[in-house]
């Protein structure tokens, strides 16, 4: 395992990559939609394998969540695309070491954003096409977990995103500190596994989650647009102020990068 200053130096030439990647939007927008797709896999994976158990009343309904979710942000890293909530903490980093600008910033965060919205909505798209979101199980599990996010109050979203975001960046971090793929994949899969178990709330997957419900006609895109309103900046607080911000204050260089 490499040091947190070791650390902070490879996500700052990461954040460098990602600058560099931006002056190809069409390419940095294609490697955004791939990564709101592999969310998708998530959930439709989380919504096929536990809505049995939903069915039946199961008391480990949470943790089979959390156990099953994790496959999407280990596609997402193994498979390379851009993805928005890891983006926050990569790209604050590289604007704080002066390595990029703030301008880059802006431009991955919102073409991430832009992106993995859309290859969210196509790959639901393509699964509710698929028929295997047809089910009664599937349908009613679909159903109470959008009722359930659509009943937070504002600033319970906000909170829970901080929260979930702030888990999903140290997973990030820790999946470049680690060395080995088995270390890499299991640092992966426990933040994650513990955002979801709690219920902690991830833009891109609600992206994903509340696309199904509108295919299905159980949400509306309003509903959709109240979520991320709330969780959009509750992500971005978690994964770039926690995290990126305590790592860059506890990690940087006496002297400058340049």
């Amino acid at each position: 395992m490499i040091s947190v200053a070791e650390n902070l130096r490879e996500t700052v030439v990461q954040a460098e990559h990602k600058a560099h990647e931006l002056a190809r939007p069409g390419r940095y927008a294609v490697s955004a939609m791939l990564a709101g797709a592999y969310i998708g896999v998530g959930e439709v994976l989380m919504l096929v394998s536990v809505s049995p158990f939903v069915a039946g009343h199961s008391p480990a309904v949470r943790l089979l969540e959390g156990a099953v979710f994790p496959i999407a942000l280990t596609i997402v890293m193994f498979a390379g695309a851009q993805l928005f909530t890891s983006n926050v903490m990569v790209m604050l980093l590289g604007a704080l070491s002066g390595r990029t600008g703030w301008k880059d910033l802006v431009g991955s965060w919102v073409l991430s954003l832009g992106g993995n919205f859309v290859g969210a909505f196509a790959f639901g798209a393509m699964a509710h096409a698929s028929g295997v979101l047809s089910s009664p199980s599937v349908k009613a599990m679909l159903a109470e977990l959008v009722a359930g996010k659509e009943a937070l109050a504002g600033g319970q979203l906000f909170w829970r995103a901080v929260l979930c975001n702030m888990l999903v960046c140290l997973a990030i971090w820790m999946f470049t500190r680690a060395r080995g793929d088995a270390a890499k994949l299991a640092v992966l899969w426990l933040p994650v596994l513990a955002f979801v178990a709690v219920g902690f709330e991830h833009c891109v997957a609600n992206m994903s989650l509340f696309s199904l419900a509108i295919l299905d006609g159980t949400a509306g895109f309003g509903d959709l647009l109240r979520n991320l309103a709330f969780t959009v900046p509750g992500n971005i607080v978690g994964g770039a102020v926690l995290v990126g911000g305590s790592y860059w204050f506890t990690g940087r260089p006496e002297t400058s990068y340049e």
